[in-house]
């Protein structure tokens, strides 16, 4: 069950409203409402085809909404481009690691520091040995992530799980509130994600997690709350025990065996 209590009070730090998102005649979303609340580790699940990873490109920008409305602490943002939302405080990590495989760990958590930096993003290489802010940032991230002792290893040469450990820790670098995952576990081996889940658990409540995960028995173990997907609408939404006793859910989705 979840370590953090949420409760209706708490404030919500992201809510979609009525959102839909059509390709032509195809409806990815459909009047989608979601609302996540601050302190919390929110999961986003469903089959393939739900909608998720086109929820999450609305949310942080990668596309815009047809209709309907995205509030980030209660303003709405659905028109602004990705880069104003992720100073606003949002920020995300994808499937595919967006690291620089020639440069060490550090250095690609040191650029990511940098790149929500005023004072030195327009310098990110050669500034780094002048502002301390984004160095000791680096660090504490480093610590959190559980890769300091990989810190001079090139991006590279890490392992699949460290990889995705390496993906989260550049988006934690940026400070954000609100921490976008998009299946964090994709393609780890067994011994990598019993790490990963005491991982992404540590991460709240100094951060809001939102995530969209394939890994039903973590997601049911880490999560506050759960949103259920299914062709572009939502289904139910939930705690976990909710979510795992319904019995749509178990049907479209999780199977019988998660009870």
């Amino acid at each position: 069950m979840s370590a953090v209590d949420v409760t209706c009070e708490a404030p919500v730090i992201l809510a979609a409203e009525s959102l839909s998102k059509w390709f032509g005649s195809f409806g990815a979303l459909d009047s989608v409402d979601l609302s996540v609340t601050r302190g919390s580790l929110h999961a986003v699940i469903g089959p393939n085809g739900a909608g998720k990873t086109t929820l999450f490109n609305v949310l942080t920008g990668q596309l815009r909404p047809s209709s309907g409305r995205v509030l980030f602490n209660g303003e709405p943002i659905e028109k602004l481009p990705v880069h104003r939302r992720a100073h606003l405080g949002m920020a995300r990590s994808f499937q595919i690691t967006s690291a620089y495989p020639e440069l060490p760990v550090r250095e690609n958590v040191r650029l990511a520091a940098q790149a929500v930096d005023c004072k030195v993003r327009r310098s990110v290489l050669r500034a780094a040995g002048h502002y301390e802010e984004p160095l000791a940032v680096t660090r504490d991230v480093l610590q959190k992530s559980g890769l300091s002792g990989f810190a001079e290893t090139q991006a590279g040469n890490l392992s699949h799980g460290l990889s995705r450990r390496l993906e989260i820790a550049m988006a934690l670098a940026s400070r954000p509130q609100l921490l976008l995952l998009d299946e964090p576990l994709s393609g780890m081996g067994v011994d990598d994600i019993a790490g990963m889940e005491k991982f992404l658990r540590s991460l709240v409540p100094e951060h809001t997690v939102l995530l969209v995960e394939h890994n039903m028995p973590v997601t049911l173990a880490i999560a506050d709350r759960i949103t259920v997907l299914e062709s572009g609408k939502v289904l139910t939404e939930g705690s976990p025990r909710e979510v795992a006793d319904n019995a749509q859910v178990r049907e479209a989705y999780l199977g019988r065996g998660h009870v």
